[in-house]
């Protein structure tokens, strides 16, 4: 089954269950005399974060991130309603974790500890109140605190998070040389750059099952190159007997292999599709199996960027999601596990397009959770002529990134969306398609909508890509909730007319497909086939909410 599914919402144990019903309010009212005149240039007073529920006994080391404008003489204290705690003057910095066990809460967070009388945060429920002599200058109000789980800003608010997660920053380099390559038709990109690696590889990934991929790891590992492997713990479906044993195979050969998940996990989903190379990135749409990356059956986009800083910030990504407590050594996770038998795709394709390397203007890296949606979301919103989306399906038709795609045909830029014809998500897609093209008929936007005729060329659209002017963004976001909000996701836009002209030619193969097929009977034994498969997935596994 594609991985499209692990994108839908998850409840692993019950930290996703609170999650859902915890109620947050962050606001900042900073009153008169409250400046940068207090302390750090431009610093706000404010209730930065909260842990009121880790994983300890007795909930020993919660605490309460506070930033205070460094050098303020002011008596600031922290209440709750109850009781009022004064911060000590002698503050080692502006941001702070105030506890009143200091032991506990190092071993939790970065920040510098700053030890308090008492606190104590109720998992119930708290209306923390920040003051500057006495006024109210920063409030935080929440309900129903999920456990191991801290209290950070997203791009639509706050939410909960797993402690040890931090949202980035989008980052931006350039230029860069780039190739662009698609699969299935040349599948020999990305593991030829794997081969020639002389140094590092840093694989990410959401599944691995090619051997391929493994022959090219297992060499490099023995000429010397330093070789870690990051994938998700429990994939949608569960882990085939193929991919334990590739994996086996790796450990064996003294590749550093990790899975990420578990009950205190910080992503629902590691589903990242990278790996850096020396100094070289490859990002992809697929995964490292023979569907993906060994060109057996999807429509795939990939690129491999040639440039040092975007390769150092993506492993400097690696390093901090395969070295948190979440990320499990392979040998140990296996241990007493059992695999279900799985049969890899087995197709094959024509290569079409060859790849193509041209110079970019620019390279911004996006995440998912943080700033990924609402990167892309802006990506659309740029375009002034054309934005061509490929995607497998699409979630909410209220999204902000589909939202962002009606938005651009409505100050008249021609849009296309082209969506996956098969079997497990034809019936959704076709929906989708036919409500987008009655919302352009209905207001008279210049947007049109398909679901995908593959025609021989491919077997499934398995791409994650926008082409919106002379801007292309790959990697692993789908558009929906689960992805954006959270799922471990990468996802690099690429300032380059050049890249932007191939990958449009690409989108318009595939858009004019095989027209003329009947897909009737298609969609309503494909709906029926999807519905006994998503019956016998959640039979097995964790509930889990298509949608």
């Amino acid at each position: 089954m594609s991985d499209a599914a692990a994108t839908r919402p998850v409840f692993r144990g019950n930290r996703y269950a609170a999650a859902v019903v915890a109620t947050v309010l962050l606001s900042v009212a900073m009153p008169a005399g409250v400046t940068a005149a207090d302390g750090d240039a431009g610093a706000e007073a404010t209730i930065v974060a909260a842990v009121p529920n880790p994983t300890t006994d007795g909930d020993a080391g919660e605490y309460v991130v506070v930033r205070v404008p460094a050098g303020s003489t002011a008596n600031w204290t922290l209440g709750d309603g109850e009781r009022v705690v004064s911060l000590p003057a002698d503050r080692p910095a502006s941001h702070i974790a105030v506890t009143d066990d200091p032991n506990a809460t190092r071993r939790l967070t970065d920040a510098p500890v700053v030890s308090v009388s008492h606190l104590s945060l109720s998992n119930a429920g708290e209306r923390l109140r920040l003051r500057r002599d006495g006024a109210v200058v920063a409030r935080l109000d929440y309900e129903d605190a999920p456990e191991s789980e801290r209290l950070v800003r997203t791009d639509g608010g706050t939410a909960w998070r797993p402690v040890g997660y931090r949202p980035r920053d989008v980052h931006r380099y350039g230029p860069a040389t780039v190739t662009g390559f698609v699969l299935p038709d040349a599948p020999s990109v990305p593991v030829e750059t794997l081969r020639g690696a002389r140094r590092r590889i840093f694989l990410a990934g959401y599944t691995f099952t090619s051997e391929r991929v493994a022959d090219a790891l297992i060499a490099a590992e023995r000429r010397g190159v330093a070789v870690r492997v990051l994938v998700d713990a429990d994939p949608v479906g569960g882990r085939t007997a193929r991919g334990a044993r590739a994996l086996d195979r790796l450990a064996a050969a003294g590749v550093d292999v990790r899975v990420l998940g578990g009950p205190r996990a910080r992503f629902d989903y590691h589903h990242p599709k990278y790996a850096v190379v020396d100094d070289r990135a490859v990002v992809l749409t697929e995964n490292w199996k023979p569907a993906g990356v060994g060109g057996k059956s999807s429509r795939g986009w990939g690129v491999v960027v040639d440039a040092r800083p975007v390769a150092a910030d993506l492993a400097a990504l690696f390093r901090v999601d395969a070295g948190g407590g979440d990320a499990m050594p392979w040998r140990r996770y296996r241990r007493g596990r059992t695999f279900d038998s799985g049969a890899p795709a087995e197709g094959s394709y024509p290569s079409r397009f060859e790849p193509t390397t041209e110079t970019a203007a620019e390279v911004r890296v996006l995440t998912a959770p943080g700033n990924a949606e609402s990167a892309l979301a802006g990506v659309v919103d740029g375009a002034d002529e054309r934005v061509d989306v490929i995607q497998p399906s699409i979630g909410r038709r209220d999204g902000p990134l589909l939202r962002a795609t009606i938005r651009a045909a409505e100050r008249g830029v021609e849009v296309r969306v082209l969506v996956s014809g098969a079997w497990y998500v034809a019936e959704e897609n076709a929906a989708l398609v036919e409500w987008l093209n009655g919302v352009a008929t209905r207001r008279d936007l210049p947007l049109t909508a398909r679901v995908a005729e593959p025609a021989g060329r491919y077997e499934k659209i398995h791409a994650k890509g926008v082409v919106a002017d002379g801007v292309v963004v790959v990697g692993s976001l789908n558009w929906n909730d689960n992805a954006v909000s959270e799922n471990r996701e990468v996802v690099l836009a690429i300032r380059s007319e050049a890249l932007a002209t191939y990958f449009r030619e690409v989108f318009a193969a595939d858009w004019q497909g095989g027209r003329g097929v009947d897909r009737a009977t298609w969609v309503v034994v494909g709906g029926a086939l999807a519905a006994l498969v998503l019956a016998l997935v959640v039979a097995r596994k964790t509930v889990r909410f298509g949608g």
